[in-house]
């Protein structure tokens, strides 16, 4: 029996979240963190532990198709790439393999960041 040799290809560029497909008028964010916790004005360093609500801020990896309405499909006004700003309660976290996304529906995501 031969040894088969393993291996190791690089990942494609958006890693997990290529397996992740929204339906309708969802999207895909990856959440924006900062690791080494936050800075006050006045300098304090404020580390992850303290504050644990998640970030309001992500960046859009995969969007739906859209919805439809009255029989036509309405596309979403936001695109891969964007950086929004969304609802604090609207979204379903998602956790592929070690890399975590959030589901959101269009209409939960309240600006984009330009």
């Amino acid at each position: 029996m031969k040894k088969q040799n393993s291996i190791r290809r690089p990942a494609d560029e958006m890693g997990n979240a290529s397996k992740i497909i929204p339906l309708g008028d969802r999207v895909l964010l990856k959440v924006s963190e900062d690791k080494n916790g936050s800075k006050t004005a006045s300098g304090i360093y404020i580390p992850d532990t303290v504050d644990k609500e998640k970030p309001e801020q992500g960046k859009v990896v995969a969007v739906g198709e859209g919805k439809y309405i009255d029989g036509k499909l309405i596309p979403l006004n936001v695109k891969v790439g964007d950086k929004v700003v969304f609802s604090k309660y609207g979204y379903d976290e998602v956790k592929v393999g070690e890399e975590e996304f959030l589901i959101i529906k269009e209409d939960n995501i309240l600006a984009v960041i330009k």
